[in-house]
Formats: C-alpha cells, structure tokens, sequence
C-alpha cells in the first residue's frame, strides 16, 4: 500500500505540474500571442482603409483640385473692404431680383485661422413666400462664393401672406492681409 500512495501522489504532482505548465503557458504564451495576432489583424484592416481611402483620394484629384479652383476664383477679393462691398451688392442684386424688403443688415467679420477670414452677415427682410423663394433661389445659384448659415422664415400677420426672413450668409475670404500689431 505505501507504494500505491508514493505512485499516486508522484501521478498528483505530475497532473498539477501540467495544470500549472499549462495554466502558465496559456497566460505567458498563449493568451499574448492572441491579443498580439488581433492587434495585427486590426492594424492590417486600418492600414488597408487607409490605402483605400488614398486610392480614392488620387482618384478624386482632379475633381477635388476642380472645385477648390472654384472656390479660389468665386471667393471674395483679398481686400477686406472691397470684399465686403461685393457682399452688399450681391445683397443688393439679390433682393432687387426678387422684389423683397430689407429691414436690417448685420456685417461682421470674422478670422478664425491665418489663412481665411468670413464675412457673416446678418439680413432681415419682409416679402411674400414667392419673393423670398425667389431670394433664396438667387443667393444658391450665384457664382459668388457664400454659404447659407441659417434661414428663419416667420408670419408678419395672421393670414401669413406677409413672411419675415432671417437670414446669415458667409462669405469666404482667402489669405486675407496680414492684421496690425
């Protein structure tokens, strides 16, 4: 009998050796072999997006190149007060065309980086859905380049025959000159 206890406990020692030899090399060995074969596998995908995404871009270089030449040429002139001076008359031109009222105009500069200012400018007008269509229509088709912030249309009376129109458009100014000191 002492023999059979010697023999099962050299069996225990020998299965609790390969259950910690094992519990070891699935938490030394195996465990980062995995995370690390994911963390691959991951930055293979993005990398892989990555070229895509530039592919696409090279693709589009035309195109992209196109439309910033656009924008160059339809921004406003470099200098500020003759860039805020074609906004008013596009403004002016705009509500002429469309036979609306101007109540107020709010113009106000803005730089928020180095190489590009706005000019934002607030415009109140009163006139009936189809001037202010009309409006709308003029100041999206023009060649200028302005951007349309924010359009607040309201009834002026109960019938909502007369409309108010809020409106803030932007204007894009390209390297503009340098600010005093």
């Amino acid at each position: 009998m002492p023999l059979e206890i010697k023999n099962r406990q050299k069996l225990l020692m020998i299965l609790a050796g390969i259950a910690v030899g094992l519990y070891v090399g699935d938490t030394v060995i195996l465990t980062p072999l995995i995370n690390s074969w994911h963390a691959r596998t991951d930055r293979i995908a993005d990398l892989r997006k990555q070229v895509d995404d530039g592919e696409r871009m090279i693709r589009r270089a035309d195109l992209v190149r196109g439309r910033w030449d656009e924008m160059q040429t339809n921004a406003l002139p470099s200098n500020v007060s003759q860039a805020e001076a074609d906004m008013l008359t596009a403004l002016d031109h705009w509500e002429r065309r469309a036979g609306l009222t101007r109540i107020s105009i709010k113009p106000q500069w803005k730089q928020p980086e180095d190489d590009y200012m706005t000019l934002e400018c607030r415009v109140d007008y009163t006139g009936d859905m189809s001037r202010i269509s009309r409006f709308l229509y003029e100041v999206e088709n023009d060649r200028m380049g302005v951007k349309v912030d924010n359009v607040e249309i309201s009834s002026r009376d109960d019938s909502g025959r007369t409309l108010s129109l809020g409106l803030e458009v932007s204007g894009l100014l390209l390297n503009p000159p340098p600010q005093p000191q």
